[in-house]
């Protein structure tokens, strides 16, 4: 038996061997033959449906007109041809998902791309509306046009001394405040014969080509706005306002602007395929489509150099990297804070000072993390809006330092109300239990102290008793949160 079958595999071998043209049966060949029978089958069964639901309406129609019904002949040409129509469409569909699901992965892209949820939406026609603080329709625009809206920036701000107007001398160099994308304003010098007004789209200098801004700020009251932000910068030094936006530089601008959103998805990805120890938060066209800044927050250095050339290569821009601080990323993001309200760094908060532990510890705070800690990881910005008022409060209390001494044994500080002008000590003997005084019989105590005399026991002077809370991040746990500062 085995000679045999070694016997007809040498023949078959010597058939194909020497005549390759020849169709052998194999297993390549019953294959072609199952996907044939199928698409046959397929054929009959789309013909077979179409057939049957022609049947059934010629059979209604017959019996209507026999029960002396009128029918319209266009109504059952123009019916049976929707029918035809949507079977051919459903065997075209499943045609259609069979092929894409045969068709083999292409693994030779060195990229691999996400399915984002907003790609879909952002391959419909986008709105001709924009919104950065204004409000932009771009067959409506025309140039020198007001296309700012007030309240709705966090960077608005109102010109007192609109109204007050000096003249200019002829060839003057002249200052206004121009903003970007919310988030970002500085000053430019403009020569007199301009005169610029506020809400205006203009065109301004940058190291490399043109950007468009708002104007937001014209007049004497520009000069204060800079003493505030420190501007020293005189005005012939400063980067100049080229023109008025043409509708040409503001369709341009649009357009960079709609891309801002797939460029930062695409740019994800990107980072993420490097394996890159960082994340993109925003983007910032430049107004002439040349240029983009991409804002980042990461723990540590980051070598982006092979970053930039994928993003150069992909966008075909001008790349500039800037890194952030996790505070000033939650101003980009946005969101809801604890209390309720829009996070107050992206609503109106535009210089961040600095917050510390001793800020939560003077408002008699809980050291409890997951309160004092804001979206952003670090302390709420919010804790410095009330620490003026508790450190004059404060100045009225007796000093925490100073142990009250009774016959029945030495009592420490605690903690203090403020609202309620109570301070808590406890038996050094015994610190579970504390007892709240007013601050008034607290500098009676030290007085008495002070003369040589002790009272008999803190609980003659106690206004409240209270068990000491020993569970995590309460009174009597020594919690550290400088790491959030």
């Amino acid at each position: 038996m085995n000679e045999n079958n070694n016997k007809n595999n040498n023949k078959q071998g010597f058939k194909k061997k020497f005549n390759p043209h020849k169709k052998w049966h194999n297993n390549k060949n019953q294959k072609q033959k199952e996907e044939t029978k199928l698409q046959e089958d397929n054929e009959v069964l789309e013909t077979e449906i179409v057939d049957n639901v022609i049947d059934e309406i010629t059979e209604n129609l017959n019996a209507n007109i026999e029960s002396n019904e009128v029918v319209d002949n266009t109504e059952l040409q123009e019916g049976s041809e929707d029918v035809v129509v949507s079977s051919k469409k459903v065997v075209k569909d499943i045609e259609d998902e069979k092929e894409d699901f045969n068709k083999p992965d292409d693994n030779d892209d060195y990229f691999v791309k996400i399915d984002w949820p907003l790609h879909d939406s952002m391959k419909k026609e986008l709105t001709p509306d924009f919104h950065r603080g204004c409000r932009i329709k771009t067959e409506e625009y025309s140039v020198g046009s007001n296309v700012l809206r007030h309240n709705q920036c966090k960077l608005d701000s109102f010109n007192w001394l609109k109204d007050y107007q000096e003249v200019p001398s002829q060839g003057e160099l002249l200052i206004a405040e121009v903003r970007f994308k919310n988030d970002r304003k500085d000053f430019y010098s403009y020569p007199s014969e301009l005169e610029l007004i506020e809400g205006e789209l203009v065109a301004v200098e940058t190291a490399i080509g043109h950007d468009i801004g708002i104007v937001t700020m014209v007049g004497a009251l520009v000069d204060k706005q800079r003493k505030r932000k420190g501007s020293t910068c005189p005005a012939s030094e400063l980067k100049k306002i080229y023109r008025r936006a043409r509708i040409a530089d503001v369709e341009k601008f649009l357009e960079s602007t709609r891309l801002e959103e797939r460029t930062l998805y695409r740019s994800r990805e990107i980072a993420l395929n490097l394996k890159l120890d960082m994340k993109l938060n925003d983007i910032e066209y430049q107004g002439d489509k040349t240029k983009a800044i991409f804002y980042y927050t990461a723990d540590g250095r980051v070598d982006f150099r092979e970053l930039i050339k994928k993003l150069a290569e992909e966008f075909h821009i001008r790349v500039e990297m800037r890194q952030i601080g996790f505070r000033q990323e939650s101003a980009k993001l946005g969101g809801i804070g604890s209390c309720g309200r829009e996070l107050c760094c992206s609503s109106w908060i535009t210089n961040f000072q600095s917050v510390t532990t001793n800020v939560a510890r003077i408002q008699q705070l809980s050291p409890n993390p997951q309160k004092l800690a804001g979206q952003c990881g670090k302390l709420k910005c919010c804790l410095n809006y009330e620490y003026d008022t508790y450190v004059d409060a404060l100045k009225s209390f007796p000093d925490s330092h100073i142990v009250l001494r009774t016959k029945k044994g030495d009592a420490s500080y605690s903690k203090t109300d403020v609202f309620k002008g109570l301070m808590w000590y406890s038996y050094v003997f015994d610190r579970n239990n504390m007892m709240a005084i007013p601050a008034e019989k607290v500098k009676e105590i030290i007085d008495m102290n002070n003369k040589g005399k002790m009272p008999e026991q803190l609980e003659d002077y106690a206004f409240i008793k209270e068990q000491r809370n020993t569970e995590y991040g309460e009174e009597g746990q020594n919690v550290d949160l400088s790491k959030l500062e």
